[in-house]
C-alpha cells in the first residue's frame, strides 16, 4: 500500500494505493452509494421545468401558489461559472418547488411544475 495526498481544487485528500502483483484478480469495488431520486411527479396537466444542464441553483425566485407569467425568472442556474436564468414558458401558478438554494442538479432534473 502507498499512501499518497492529493490536491483537488484546493481540497486535499489522503488516499492510499494498493500494489497489485501481475496477474491477481481485481477486488471487488464497493458500490457507490445511490443518489436520491429527483421528484419527478408534475401535477396533471401542470408544466414541468426541467434543468436543461447540470449545476447549482443560485437563487429560487417562485415558491408554491405564486403567479407567474411568460418569461419570468423562475431561478437561476450556475453552470460552468455561468449564471442561466430558468425562465417561465408559459402564465399560470407554481404548483411545485422541488429544488432549494444551493441544490446540485442533472441535466433533466425536475426544477418546478407550473399548473
Amino acid at each position: 500500500m502507498k499512501k499518497y495526498l492529493v490536491n483537488v481544487n484546493g481540497t486535499e485528500y489522503a488516499i492510499t494505493v494498493e500494489e497489485l502483483a501481475e496477474g491477481a484478480a481485481m477486488p471487488k469495488a464497493a458500490a457507490a452509494p445511490a443518489s436520491a431520486p429527483a421528484p419527478s411527479a408534475a401535477p396533471a396537466g401542470g408544466e414541468k421545468i426541467t434543468a436543461p444542464m447540470p449545476g447549482t441553483i443560485l437563487a429560487v425566485n417562485v415558491s408554491n401558489g405564486q403567479a407567474v407569467k411568460k418569461g419570468d425568472v423562475l431561478m437561476v442556474l450556475e453552470a460552468m461559472k455561468m449564471e442561466n436564468e430558468i425562465l417561465s414558458p408559459c402564465d399560470g401558478t407554481v404548483s411545485a418547488v422541488s429544488v432549494q438554494k444551493g441544490s446540485t442538479v442533472e441535466t433533466g432534473a425536475l426544477l418546478c411544475a407550473i399548473a
